[in-house]
């Protein structure tokens, strides 16, 4: 029996992904799927945008910052 070693076949360390609170990657889309798996959703309050802070973008709106 003959001990060749194959080419290419060096054993490459696997990057760990960063893992979030909700236990996967760290995207927009992997994020959104998580918490619709889990049934976790924002109260009303937290998902809309007040009227303060909507006027203030409306300002501001087209406007370029340097």
């Amino acid at each position: 029996m003959s001990t060749t070693k194959k080419k290419g076949t060096a054993h490459k360390k696997k990057g760990t992904a960063k893992r979030n609170k909700l236990g996967v990657k760290n995207s927009l889309v992997n994020n959104i799927n998580a918490r619709k798996k889990k049934g976790t959703s924002r109260s009303k309050s937290k998902k809309t945008v007040s009227k303060k802070s909507c006027s203030a973008m409306k300002k501001n709106w087209g406007k370029k910052r340097r």
